[in-house]
Order: structure tokens, then sequence, then C-alpha cells
């Protein structure tokens, strides 16, 4: 249902729909489609916050970091009203000067070289585990590649310790959780499930836990010159930990799921391995791994003919803006010949994804050694969707593969 927004000019759209309920959560896209197409900003009643899924509005907001602010949190509550369940980000919750800092440290720390050299890493690790486990012929796509992978080659190149890893899941899932409505039983069971998860990663931030030759070690060289605190570093390590995994895992699980619905994409990187990047880019375009991300309005302003308040929340529904028919020629469609520049998966402006460069490394060298070694594959069941109010993806995907 479509009503005037209470409180807002007149002709604000508000819409009576949750998209953090169980059953949109299942199927999402109605839900986001409703949201992008009653008009160019709505107020959701649910959740008393306003949204948009217009690709140019989307845009809009990310590139104005001064009217549209993320140090009071990128999730539905506002942080500087409310109590947070953990300290806020080095970086995503941070604002100029703040921010300024710490993402110039954690460029410094991805230098060329670094990522040279990670790269290697990460394609060498990738063929590794794509033979052993499709190799069985039999096996799950999402917990035995999608979420394998990462969890090996991520931590390594941070410098963890190799106890403990997987509490790294059940963290994420929580952070992700933390960022939707806080009265729910999803919530309350991703805290009661991360009990563990949560010591483990504050016992793995500290300094002496941690691989100082690895990129932890830049972290703290920062803090012993000054630049920074130690308790930032720890932090910037946290920034890995809580937001470098889950994205990117859902993100290759999609596009795992999403070749084996299109045949032609499939056999076109199966011809020629160096479209994985092509193929990721496209799967995040279509089908997001995390649909959406909030800004706390700095200053009062008016955004698609609707008046916003200071201290109000607006969510970006990156999902359904990537989506939007103002922007994509047969959005839904999976086209790896598109140009799929300017999708918004990864934001934009100063608070564009800082992991995103390892998200893209990742996927491609798995995806390209999938391809190359992989002959022919069928999901063999219906995958089971992955139920977050932050995250898209898939918790299981049972796979056969023929091989090469």
């Amino acid at each position: 249902m479509t009503t005037t927004a209470p409180g807002a000019p007149a002709g604000a759209p508000s819409l009576d729909l949750d998209p953090f309920s169980v059953p949109s959560l299942q199927d999402p896209f109605p839900v986001e489609d409703a949201i992008r197409e009653a008009g160019p900003v709505v107020w959701l009643e649910s959740h008393g916050i306003w949204a948009t899924g217009r690709a140019d509005l989307v845009q809009e907001i990310f590139l104005d970091q001064e009217t549209f602010i993320s140090s009071h949190g990128t999730g539905l509550a506002n942080t500087a009203l409310t109590d947070n369940w953990r300290k806020p980000s080095a970086i995503l919750e941070q604002d100029q000067p703040q921010h300024t800092v710490t993402r110039k440290l954690m460029n410094s720390a991805l230098s060329l070289k670094v990522v040279k050299q990670l790269k290697d890493d990460f394609q060498a690790v990738a063929h590794d585990v794509v033979a052993e486990v499709c190799g069985r012929g039999e096996f799950d796509a999402v917990t035995d590649l999608a979420e394998a992978y990462p969890l090996q080659v991520l931590p390594d190149a941070i410098g963890l310790a190799p106890e403990g890893r997987r509490h790294l899941l059940t963290y994420a899932n929580l952070n992700f959780m933390a960022m939707g409505p806080r009265d729910t039983a999803l919530y309350e069971n991703a805290v009661l499930q991360a009990t563990e998860a949560q010591e483990y990663v504050e016992w793995q931030m500290r300094r002496e836990n941690l691989d100082e030759s690895k990129l932890a070690g830049k972290f703290f060289a920062a803090a012993d010159a000054g630049t920074i605190t130690e308790e930032t570093a720890g932090l910037l390590v946290r920034t890995f930990l809580s937001a470098g995994l889950d994205t990117t895992m859902l993100g290759i699980g999609n596009a795992l799921l999403a070749l084996s619905r299109n045949p032609g994409a499939w056999e076109a990187l199966r011809a020629d391995p160096s479209l994985a990047r092509t193929v990721f880019e496209e799967t995040l375009r279509c089908y997001a791994p995390s649909p959406y991300i909030g800004r706390t309005v700095g200053t009062r302003t008016e955004l698609g003919g609707v008046v916003l308040e200071p201290e109000q929340k607006i969510v970006n529904c990156l999902s359904a803006a990537n989506r939007d028919p103002r922007r994509w020629e047969n959005p839904e469609s999976f086209d790896i010949t598109r140009d799929v520049r300017g999708h918004s998966a990864f934001g934009y402006g100063i608070h564009a994804c800082v992991g995103q460069m390892m998200a893209r490394m990742e996927a491609e060298s798995l995806l390209t050694a999938f391809a190359t070694q992989v002959k022919s594959f069928e999901v063999t069941a219906e995958p089971v969707r992955k139920i977050n109010h932050w995250l898209r993806g898939y918790s299981s995907m049972p796979m056969r593969v023929t091989m090469k």
C-alpha cells in the first residue's frame, strides 16, 4: 500500500512493507522493485526510515558524504542516538577528516607490489582448492568452495592465526544481521551463535596474536609511527574480519549459480577463463551480495522531491539500483556482454568498499581456476538461501562436476 509519509511533504510516498521480514528475505526482488518504483525516495513505515532504489539517487547519496554521513552508522540504527553492539569501523563508519587518515593507510598497505604478490598467491591456492574439491565429483559449492577458499587466503594475507577461523563466519553473520532491525528472532539467534566468535575476534585483533610480516603488520607499524593508535590498528584488522569475507563468499556462490542457469555464459567462460572478472561484475550487478547500505542525514536537504531532516536514516537499496530499468537495459537478465561499469555493489566515493580489490582478486582467481579445470557442472538440488538482514546469497548449493 502506498500512502503519504507522515510528517513528509505532500506526495512523498510511504510503503507498508518490510524488506527485512523473513518472507521478503526469501523472495527479495518484488519488495525492492516496489521500493524503487513507488517513487524516487520513499518512507518505509515498518522501520521509520527513508529508502531509495533509483540508480541516480543512490550514486548522489554516495558522493555527497557531507550531507549523508557514515559516522552515525551504516545500518538502520542511528548509532549516535543508540548504543551499538561493537565499536565503530575505523573506515566505513568515519567521516572526514578521520576517514581520510585510515583510508590513506589502508590504500598504502595495499600497494601495487603487495597486490601483485597477493594475486599470485590467491591464484595458486585457487587452483589447488578447485583441483581437490572438484576432483571429488560431488560437493557443496558454498561450504566447500565459496566459503572454504576465501576463509583460507584472506586470513593468511592479513596474518591471522590458523586456529579458530570458522568463528569468522558467525561473527560476520552477526555483523551484517545487526545492520538491519534488532528486534527480531533472526538478530537474537545471530547474537547467541556468535558469542564465542566475538571473543575470538577480540583476541585476534590484538597485536601479539597476528603475524606482523603480513598486512596486519603495516597497521601496527603506523601505530608505532604515531599515525594512528594501536586500538585503531586493531580495528583496521577487524575491518577485514567483519566485512571482507561474507560478501565475497556469497558473490562467488551467486556467480556459480548464475553460470549454472545461463549455459551460454558458462560456455563463454570455459572457452575463455579470462572472462572471470566480467562474470563476477555482472553477478555483482544482477545479484548484489550486500543489497543495502545506510546513511544518516547530516543537514536538512531535499532529495528526489522529498525534504529529509537531520538524523533521519536513508537506506540505499543497492540491489534495486543495480536492476533499475532507467539505468540498465533488460536489468533482470544475466548478460556478461553488457557494460557493467557504474553498478553500485561496492558503492562510490570516499566510502566505496575498501575490500573490493581483494574481493575481485579472490573471485577472479577461483572462477578462473574453476573454468580452467572443470568441463561441465550442474547444481543438483535447489540451493538453500542464506537468511540475513543485510546479505543475499546461499548457505548451501549441492553440485556435481566433470573435470577436463
